[in-house]
């Protein structure tokens, strides 16, 4: 008995022991960021933690309502089941199932990122079944991982593949979303199981890829482990993972034009970034994806190491793609396939500055959310208003076209026209799609969705920084440890006024900055009824700062104008039209408003027309329209490619004119944001 006793103490003291060295081993940052930045040194801008912004009414607490109720768990019936089948392959590479891999090569990646969405709700709503399925999913992933610390199910399950031998094969892309859901993963729960997997993994990218052999100098192909590196940097202190991070920056226009055995003939220059060294590039070229998540990877290794090569390639890059290559719905990737500047082949591509087709913008929805998070990384370093805007730009218009309004069915092209007899093939589709055989977008989108709160608000060095509006409550530390709550109130973006009420925060003066879009001319700011006295600047955040107490209320006014918006003049495609945005609402004119057999491009705008908002709680989800008179086009002559105006005639309609995203959700139809222009 005094035998077994003490071997019991014995293993009890063991396992306590290997416990603790693990803790000590990995040196974890038990900060709680959605990105974990407190520590970084050159941002001006630091992330709240996760769960301390809650949506509470509105347009986004119905989103994020809608995302925990119907986005997160219908996307996981897909991706566990049958129609998806990722957890299949997690399985099979695991040896608990027989079969072949099915999907895309970076399905596996999908299911990281459905992961780390459905690790937002949990972090909200602590329903224990999420977590335990979570628990199972992550146990399954560890059973698959190969004992060399790589993860790649394709590639375990097919014994005629080997690692890192074709680069299409989107590996180290599936290792970046890992690193970001395996840290996300311990910021929420606290749990070690799936960052030691990360770890892992990364530990093995590291010893293949540090000593940079001639063979993998072109594996830095759709660069997700850029950023997810730099996350399993902040969180574990290991400074090899920036290291490494920064290594697949350096790749970038090393190696040669002539392709490796390791990539397709279409895979170089241009199309994947590598024409030309990253600190000498002058503009956004080549794949979108691939691009933007290279740059929001730049953008977060600059803000640990503080190179500014990397900081001036970012502002050049980011002032072509606003100035030269964004669409006015905040989305990137103007063409299917195109040629670059230096006439590379590319593909589902930003191409040349201003070709900005309409029917045929490619803008696809995981290249709308990059250019999100590429702003957001932009916001936190530079903490200029700018960045925010094109943020909100691309979530009302752009990310949110991707997704249906029951929150189940998808699109993965986001184009300004859709026409009836327009030639569709590969990704394009007439309408929203249930499942998708590429499926990146889909749950790229809805974990942003469900992260969304987390960006509504930053830290500043001695305040807060309000960036998104929305009814919300915040409960956060400012940066000196002391504690803040902020109550917002909105019907924003119907409405434009904004209430903010103060009520937990620190005796002494702190500043709190409030964004004034680019759009907002005529803001007004009012602190407890009495309008400031500062100069507000729109495009810029007004800076408030005096010593607030519990019951203050900041009010902000913001005049929702509709207002017409035309192209820059070298735009062919927009020559005399004009797009329509009320406030960061961009809007469309859909089949389903016009008279029938009316194609969407036969609608005239009068220059001078006078549109009526108006709030229809019943339609598309509630949304405001706009209303008003336009004119027509009626020819007898519309199937000659070059007719003289003889035979056209002119008819006026009352038009109603829908939010962007919510088009397509009524059946089959024509759609179009940039309508011609009439003179008057």
């Amino acid at each position: 008995m005094k035998f077994i006793n003490i071997s019991f103490f014995c293993v009890l003291l063991v396992v306590l022991t290997t416990k603790t060295t693990t803790a000590q081993k990995l040196h974890l940052n038990s900060n709680k960021g959605i990105i974990n930045n407190i520590n970084s040194p050159n941002m001006k801008f630091k992330s709240i933690d996760i769960g301390d912004c809650k949506w509470t009414e509105g347009f986004w607490a119905d989103k994020y309502k809608n995302a925990e109720e119907v986005m997160v768990p219908h996307m996981e019936e897909i991706l566990t089941g049958d129609v998806g089948f990722a957890l299949d392959n997690f399985k099979i590479a695991a040896g608990l199932k027989k079969g072949k891999h099915q999907g895309m090569h970076w399905h596996d990646g999908d299911f990281y990122k459905w992961m780390e969405a459905a690790m937002y709700v949990y972090a909200n709503n602590k329903d224990a079944k999420i977590l335990e399925r979570l628990e199972s999913y992550i146990e399954i992933i560890g059973k698959a991982q190969e004992e060399s610390g790589y993860l790649h199910t394709e590639i375990s399950i097919d014994d005629n593949l080997e690692p890192y031998q074709e680069r299409r094969f989107h590996e180290m892309y599936n290792s970046g979303h890992l690193y970001i859901a395996a840290s996300i993963y311990y910021r929420i729960t606290g749990k070690t199981n799936f960052l030691k997997i990360a770890i892992k993994n990364a530990d093995n990218l590291y010893k293949i890829f540090s000593p940079q052999p001639e063979e993998l100098a072109r594996f830095g192909f759709n660069q997700v482990q850029i950023t997810g590196l730099v996350e399993l940097y902040r969180t574990t202190n290991e400074k090899k993972y920036l290291e490494l991070a920064q290594l697949f920056i350096d790749m970038r226009g090393k190696s040669k034009v002539k392709p490796h055995k390791t990539v397709r003939f279409n895979m170089i220059g241009d199309m994947t970034q590598e024409r030309t060294p990253f600190r000498e590039e002058k503009e956004a070229v080549g794949h979108a994806v691939l691009g933007l998540y290279m740059y929001t990877g730049a953008a977060d290794v600059y803000a640990e190491t503080g190179e500014k090569a990397l900081i001036n390639t970012l502002d050049r890059i980011w002032g072509n793609i606003v100035e030269k290559k964004m669409f006015i719905t905040g989305a990137c990737g103007q063409a299917h396939d195109g040629g670059s500047s230096h006439r590379d082949f590319v593909h589902e591509a930003f191409t040349l500055d201003y070709q900005m087709h309409n029917s045929n913008s490619y803008n696809e929805t995981c290249a709308n959310l990059c250019n999100a998070m590429f702003n957001y990384r932009m916001l936190s370093i530079k903490g200029e208003s700018k960045y925010a805007d094109i943020i909100e730009t691309v979530m009302y218009n752009s990310a949110l076209s991707g997704i249906d309004i029951k929150g189940e069915n998808y699109f993965y092209t986001n184009p300004l026209r859709r026409s009836f007899d327009q030639h569709l093939g590969g990704t394009d589709y007439k309408t929203r799609q249930p499942y998708i055989p590429c499926f990146c977008c889909p749950p790229n989108l809805v974990r942003t969705i469900a992260k969304l709160s987390a960006w509504a608000y930053n830290l500043s060095s001695n305040g807060v920084v309000v960036n998104l509006f929305g009814g919300n409550k915040l409960d956060t530390r400012l940066l000196d440890g002391t504690k803040l709550k902020l109550f917002q109130t909105t019907n924003y973006p119907w409405e434009g006024n904004v209430s903010i009420k103060i009520e937990k925060c620190k005796k002494t003066a702190f500043d709190i900055f409030i964004r004034v879009p680019q759009w907002a001319n005529g803001t007004k700011i009012l602190v407890n009824g009495k309008e400031i006295s500062q100069t507000i600047s729109v495009g810029s955040y007004a800076v408030l700062n005096r010593k607030w107490k519990k019951g203050d209320v900041i009010s902000l006014d913001l005049p929702m104008n509709v207002k017409l918006y035309t192209g820059h003049r070298r735009i062919e495609e927009t020559r005399n039209q004009v797009a329509i945005k009320r406030g960061p609402v961009v809007y469309c004119v859909e089949t389903a408003d016009l008279p029938a057999k009316t194609d969407v491009l036969d609608v005239y705008i009068p220059s001078k027309i006078k549109l009526e908002s108006v709030y229809e709680s019943s339609l598309l989800g509630g949304v405001t329209t706009l209303n008003g008179n336009v004119k027509l086009k009626r020819s007898t002559r519309e199937n000659i490619m070059y007719p003289n105006i003889e035979g056209t005639t002119w008819e006026t309609y009352k038009a109603k004119f829908i939010p962007y995203y919510s088009w397509s959700n009524r059946g089959e139809g024509e759609m179009t944001v940039f309508m011609s222009l009439i003179w008057e």
